[in-house]
């Protein structure tokens, strides 16, 4: 299995991946995203227009996380966060609420093989005490039996918002600064950053957002201050390797100057 590798061996193995993948694309490895972001959108609309309960949509969505994940493996790609559930979904019909409680706690344990077997490390974003006990318990699972992978990180936000994620870390730092811990010359961007649920991650380069929705719906808003966004028609459920290729090289066309007049370059 993958994850018995060694980093470093890991690593070349991702880079390898990744120039594969930026053959296969027609592209230079420079312009290939590292951290991809998704907001998936649309499940309810999918399962509408087939005439089919909302929930059902959510089941099709889950098998779409499955694949793109699997692809993004073997794209190379080094981290991929996907946009689950937010605070504000607590505020769907109840019965929505708890089947899509009980569809986390199902998939979080039967994706664990596929984990290991691709070396995936599984993180967490977002408040753990709301969530019910049966998702907390076999989120922590997870989390822990991946905590040792070194290939992909795959980060869940579930039960997660970008002001409350600011928020939260506001009071870290407020709390160690009460403590002396630090001191207000400390509390710079990088010192903020280092208290978000996204500490160590690297900042999407790529944000794509399915359904057509042109909003960000308070997802990592201090982390995609540079993303590239890529929005498609294509609803969640039918959300396939073509369409992420189709974002990937959309990403690729974009002049990234991060404020200055000339592109950065991007590292190889």
């Amino acid at each position: 299995m993958h994850f018995r590798l060694e980093s470093g061996k890991l690593k070349n193995s991702c880079e390898e991946k990744l120039q594969k993948t930026a053959k296969h694309l027609g592209l230079s490895v420079k312009l290939m995203p590292r951290h991809i972001a998704i907001i998936m959108d649309g499940n309810g609309r999918w399962a509408q227009k087939k005439g089919l309960p909302r929930v059902k949509g959510h089941y099709e969505g889950a098998k779409t996380v499955e694949k793109i994940a699997q692809l993004c493996v073997d794209f190379g790609i080094q981290s991929l966060t996907l946009y689950s559930f937010s605070i504000e979904n607590w505020k769907r019909p109840k019965t929505e609420v708890n089947s899509l409680m009980h569809l986390y706690t199902r998939y979080l344990v039967e994706i664990r093989p596929t984990l290991m077997r691709n070396n995936v490390k599984l993180i967490h974003l977002g408040r753990v005490a709301q969530l019910p006990l049966s998702v907390k318990k076999e989120l922590a699972k997870t989390i822990e039996l991946t905590s040792t992978n070194t290939g992909m990180i795959l980060a869940l936000a579930l039960n997660y918002g970008g002001r409350t994620e600011i928020a939260d870390a506001a009071k870290k730092i407020a709390q160690k600064f009460k403590k002396g811990e630090l001191r207000l010359k400390d509390i710079d961007e990088h010192c903020v950053s280092r208290h978000l649920y996204t500490a160590n991650l690297p900042e999407p380069d790529l944000l794509i957002r399915t359904a057509n929705e042109m909003r960000i719906s308070n997802f990592l808003l201090w982390q995609i201050s540079y993303s590239e966004f890529h929005v498609t028609k294509t609803l969640w459920p039918d959300f396939k390797k073509a369409d992420l290729e189709k974002a990937m090289l959309a990403y690729a066309r974009r002049n990234r100057r991060f404020g200055d007049i000339k592109p950065q370059l991007k590292n190889s």
